[in-house]
């Protein structure tokens, strides 16, 4: 309850028990058993230093903390515990509450780039070996002195998968890039991408300024971040915190010790933090809790055990709130008796036992005095907020996010050219040329290919050609050869024919001779006869004369 003097009623014990606002950058410490009221005493102090102008920011895992943005009610209950504890009045009101969410479902979007997360961090919480944290290193550099923005995550696989293809040339300017660094790097952005990274790094980036404010009434703006989801992505939830904070560390300017913060973070469910959490997480968190006082910032946890809180971080958490722990196991017991030792003693009561003995609501309380000491701690029972103590309505989440001026502002993602667009319109020149090239020398081998064939058909058809020629000339040979042959059994037939034609026309003459030779003997002997006649007939005519 924030008081008129400008201090925060937390609790009454057996006095009010007041949260010193100049204190509250020493940060803070709830804690206690499920279902204790560590979320009810959460919301009371950010509320109280919301209504004294400190805006505060809360990671909600559970969702219940939305209630802030609305006002909560009288009940009978209520009313009878505000009266035993002595308070008259509780202000009613809700929070000028604005809602964030990495995945920018039930909030305006966060987002950041690769390059302000830098190669450090992140290089760190993807859990890298110092040989492929300088591969990172180098990527970052050759991205700076090429001009390429590097705002995204397929921005920042592209850039270490160029410097991969291309480790010759730049090993005698950067140093060595192995393959093997280039690949471990990439599995582990990979992983990164799978657990959400795609949305948290881009733009329009989160100006992390506009977390600090207040209202037209001078109340602190409340920044509920919806964990609700980004809680079951360790890895992701991881790499916001380790952003936040190291944003934090780096813009806000050192002022000293002020009237009241200029922020106050709150984390529930602290454990989460640090259960499995990469080392570099571990480390800003203790760098950022022991430093960051100087900047006016505080810083409170929230979870079941002080001992989930790493001890180099414990220390330096002044103000605590201690709920009920219940000891059943000597784990427990010796948790519960830590937590105790914690406290500075007051002779009044058994710290460690009555730690076992809080009811719902009660708490053991030790804030800072105005000399940053430690009170003696007192058994209090924490005054209800103002807010609704539970989780604010669907509706009225929607409508102050949809009416948030953070939803026009970062609501709509932009992927301007970058290093992912300008490396993959290079490698898309390249893989044009070289598929012209490509195309060229498949072009030239069809060519050489073509007139191969070509030369082959020809070289056929000559051969064909030949074939066919010699093949002609073998028939027209052969058919000069039948030619002459048959002109040569004509010739011959023909002498023949001619022989027997000479023999027959000699056989014919000879017989022609002989018949004439006959007929001339025939006529010889008829001349003969004729003239032997007429010699006779003469003879014997004339021997007849002779006798007559």
């Amino acid at each position: 309850m924030y008081t008129s003097d400008g201090q925060l009623q937390i609790a009454v014990g057996d006095t009010p028990i007041y949260l010193l606002p100049a204190m509250c950058n020493r940060h803070g410490l709830i804690t206690g058993a499920t279902g204790t009221g560590k979320t009810v005493t959460l919301k009371t102090i950010a509320q109280d230093l919301s209504d004294a102008g400190v805006p505060v920011f809360l990671a909600d895992v559970k969702g219940d903390v939305s209630g802030m943005a609305v006002a909560g009610e009288q009940s009978d209950k209520l009313a009878t515990r505000l009266a035993e504890i002595g308070v008259a009045g509780l202000n009613f009101h809700a929070s000028p509450v604005r809602f964030w969410d990495v995945y920018g479902e039930k909030g305006a979007p966060v987002r950041t780039t690769i390059s302000e997360m830098g190669p450090v961090l992140l290089g760190r919480l993807l859990g890298l070996t110092e040989v492929q944290e300088g591969v990172l290193n180098i990527a970052f550099h050759v991205a700076d002195d090429r001009g390429l923005l590097l705002l995204d995550l397929k921005d920042l696989r592209a850039m270490v998968g160029w410097c991969g293809e291309h480790a010759d040339e730049l090993s005698l300017s950067y140093g060595s890039v192995s393959k093997q660094s280039v690949g471990a790097i990439q599995r582990a952005l990979l992983v990164l991408e799978d657990a959400g990274g795609e949305v948290f790094f881009g733009e329009p980036a989160l100006d992390i300024m506009d977390w600090i404010g207040c209202d037209a009434d001078a109340h602190g703006f409340v920044n509920i971040l919806d964990a609700t989801r980004l809680a079951q992505s360790p890895l992701l939830y991881s790499t916001f915190l380790l952003w936040m904070l190291s944003e934090l560390y780096e813009r806000l300017p050192e002022v000293g010790d002020l009237d009241k913060p200029r922020m106050v973070f709150f984390f529930d469910e602290a454990h989460m933090l640090f259960d499995d959490a990469p080392k570099a997480l571990v480390q800003k968190v203790e760098q950022v809790v022991k430093l960051i006082r100087s900047k006016g910032v505080g810083v409170w946890f929230i979870t079941q055990n002080p001992a989930d809180i790493p001890e180099p971080v414990l220390a330096q958490l002044g103000n605590r709130v201690q709920h009920a722990l219940r000891a059943y196991t000597p784990a427990e017991q010796r948790a519960v008796h830590a937590a105790a030792e914690s406290f500075r003693a007051n002779p009044a009561f058994d710290t460690e036992k009555t730690i076992g003995e809080l009811a719902t609501g009660e708490a053991l309380v030790s804030f800072l005095d105005a000399d940053g000491i430690p009170a003696v701690v007192q058994r209090a029972r924490v005054i209800a907020p103002g807010c609704s103590m539970g989780a604010a309505p669907a509706d009225d989440q929607t409508y102050l996010t949809q009416n948030s001026p953070f939803a026009t502002k970062y609501g709509t993602p932009v992927d301007r050219e970058s290093a992912y667009e300008l490396l993959n319109a290079a490698t898309i020149a390249a893989a044009k040329a070289q598929e012209e090239a490509d195309a060229a020398a498949a072009q030239a081998k069809a060519d050489a290919a073509a007139e191969r064939e070509r030369a082959k058909a020809e070289e056929k058809a000559a051969k064909e050609q030949a074939k066919a020629e010699a093949q002609a000339e073998k028939e027209r040979a052969r058919a000069e050869a039948q030619a002459a042959k048959e002109a040569q059994k004509e010739a011959e037939r023909q002498a023949r024919e001619a022989q027997r034609a000479a023999e027959k026309a000699a056989a014919q003459q000879k017989k022609e001779e002989e018949r004439r030779q006959h007929q001339l003997e025939s006529i010889g002997v008829s001349v003969a006869r004729t003239a032997a006649t007429s010699i006779t007939r003469g003879i014997l005519g004339s021997i007849k004369r002779s006798i007559f």
